[in-house]
């Protein structure tokens, strides 16, 4: 695209990721300008945004580097825009939260600087990588980015190497840039936390030396594994803190229905025996809670439809096993059946619960659909309206606003940007696309600290296909485009997929003397199953060579091919199938696959 669109780029292809450091210096070295401007693909800047900068370093003889205003995809800013150095008692401070619950405070909060007005030049320690704007000369002296570096932390070193050399840092708010930033952090990830503290690191090694460094480098080591297992306990909550809910208050359920059941139907309250407590209850549980989730009710928490049939199944395998349990572990089928009615009731109650606490309603799975205006001409509206629908974007499209310069009569058009206030507050605007063929960056940046936060602003480049923003400097955002859906790349038919290897593995283990002494493909299940079984390989997978840019998948026993009358130049047809097997992908399609090579047919 760069090649084509773009052909006066000087354009550095590498087939790998080397890192942060090594491909900013290969197109450092290859330039020669006065100035040198490392930016962010996921960014936006304003019109004027160089020529500003190019104006202020040329005011200032002095200023080695500048940075300047950054904001995130609601507006909101960004305050890693101006930063002090990580001295051990500002890492400190920043690794146990004393930087947020004192972000004004000067001793507390230097690794953001709090106490410097957002709005006002300031001579800084650091400048955010991700838009550095430097002097050739002082870049001579302080030297490139240290390549030691893979992610995070250059920006700092090479910050502080040019003080070192006897230039300044400066942060200019005079203008202002969008930097999205989610979807290269992660900041929930183990892998950040690893790669940020290790970068940390390597910097103290560098530039610091004595007690100092090795109390800054003890300090950041605890530091990992203090995150680390912060980040572990938080993404383990999130995932068992809706199944523990679950867990309680169906058991609390079962206890009082056991007492009631004891008393008003047997009329002895110690007809039921210990056992039921530490033994059926927990396996009834387990059994409708397992059913609920390979259902997957655990990945779309208020999809009721797949809770319920979960619990259903659930209840039917309860109703089978209870039949096979020892005469002391069946204490009342009654019980059974009331406990499978309030299950139900009691998770749909949480559910109905969390989502009126979230929403402010209980109409789950019909969350009401945000309100949509787009801003641009006409002409450019349309087909963003066009793309939308194509996307399969759910959206109430209240109508369009026309961008400055841009004709405002016709009926879909509800007025101008001079009127964004009004219609923004009159019909009450939940979501707002900005054509930037028409509507300038620095007047995007303008609405969207004007109109706040709560409001979700998008942009969709000239001739673009993808309409991109994000309301969260930590989350990656959304992307409404024009693409395809792998079923088997979500988690519940990833889940089913998987629950079929073990399935056949289990049905086949009972006659795999059998299997060896058939054909070659028999005798490849009967040497390979253990390995399906330990998640080594699946049943069935791609051919090799052509798993790009489809979802990955195990390797494969077979293939999706396998048993079809191809030739092995046939790459084109093979990729198609591979195609229509990952977007389509169902239990079926394993198995008639496997069908098909074990019978020839």
């Amino acid at each position: 695209m760069v090649r084509e669109r773009f052909p006066e780029v000087r354009l550095i292809v590498n087939t790998d990721n080397p890192g942060f450091a090594i491909a900013n210096n290969q197109a450092i070295r290859q330039s020669s300008g006065e100035y040198i401007l490392i930016l962010n693909p996921d960014t936006l800047v304003e019109e004027d945004t160089f020529r500003q900068c190019l104006a202020f370093m040329d005011a200032h003889p002095e200023a080695g580097a500048m940075g300047v205003r950054l904001i995130d995809g609601s507006g909101k800013f960004l305050p890693e825009s101006k930063r002090g150095f990580p001295s051990p008692w500002v890492a400190f401070c920043k690794t146990f939260g004393l930087s947020s619950l004192f972000p004004r405070s000067p001793v507390f909060n230097k690794y953001y600087l709090g106490h410097l007005d957002e709005h006002e030049i300031h001579e800084v320690d650091v400048l955010a990588g991700c838009f550095m704007f430097m002097r050739r000369t002082a870049l001579d002296e302080a030297g490139l980015l240290d390549e030691a570096f893979f992610m995070y932390g250059e920006d700092i070193d090479l910050s502080y190497r040019i003080t070192k050399a006897g230039f300044k840092n400066y942060y200019y708010p005079g203008t202002s840039i969008i930097h999205y930033k989610g979807e290269s952090t992660k900041k929930g990830s183990l892998n950040y936390v690893r790669t940020f503290y290790q970068a940390m690191i390597i910097f103290a090694q560098k530039h610091f030396s004595g007690r100092r460094a090795g109390l800054f480098i003890l300090m950041l080591q605890g530091a990992i594994w203090f995150r680390a297992g912060l980040t572990l306990l938080t993404g383990l909550w999130r995932k068992i803190s809706l199944p523990l809910t679950d867990t309680i208050a169906i058991y609390t359920g079962l206890i009082i229905l056991k007492d009631f059941w004891a008393n008003y139907f047997y009329k002895d309250p110690d007809w039921f025996k210990d056992n039921v407590l530490w033994f059926n209850f927990p396996l009834y549980i387990l059994i409708w809670l397992g059913s609920a989730w390979l259902n997957g009710a655990y990945d779309e928490r208020y999809n009721m439809r797949r809770l319920v049939r979960g619990l259903g199944m659930g209840a039917l395998i309860l109703a089978a096993v209870y039949g096979f349990l020892d005469l002391d572990y069946r204490p009342s089928r009654a019980l059974v059946l009331m406990g499978s009615v309030w299950t139900v009731l009691a998770t749909v109650g949480i559910r109905t619960l969390m989502h009126l606490k979230e929403f402010g309603n209980v109409n789950i799975g019909r969350e009401r659909v945000k309100n949509l205006i787009i801003i641009g001409s006409l002409a450019e509206c349309r087909r963003v309206e066009n793309l939308l629908a194509v996307a399969g974007v759910s959206k109430n499209l209240t109508g369009f606003v026309a961008a400055p310069d841009c004709d405002a009569a016709g009926e879909e058009m509800l007025g101008s940007t001079r009127q964004l206030d009004e219609i923004t507050r009159i019909f009450h605007i939940n979501e707002i696309i900005f054509c930037s063929k028409d509507v300038r960056s620095q007047d995007i940046m303008h609405w969207m600290s004007r109109l706040g936060p709560a409001i979700s602003y998008k942009i969709v480049p000239e001739e673009s296909l993808s309409i991109i923003g994000s309301g969260n400097k930590n989350e990656p955002g959304e992307l409404y485009t024009i693409e395809v859906r792998y079923n088997i790349s979500q988690p519940l038919e990833r889940r089913n997929k998987r629950m079929v290897d073990i399935g056949v593995c289990l049905l086949l283990f009972f006659t795999l003397p059998l299997w060896a002494v058939f054909s070659s493909e028999r005798r490849a299940i009967a040497s390979q199953w253990w390995r399906v079984l330990t998640g080594a390989k699946t049943w069935i997978g791609y051919a090799s060579g052509i798993q790009k840019p489809l979802p990955p998948v195990k390797p494969g026993v077979f293939t999706v091919t396998d048993g079809l009358s191809l030739t092995g130049h046939d790459i084109s047809t093979i990729s198609r199938l591979h195609f229509f097997y990952a977007r389509d992908w169902e239990i079926s399609r394993d198995m008639e696959v496997l069908w098909r090579i074990l019978t020839g047919k």
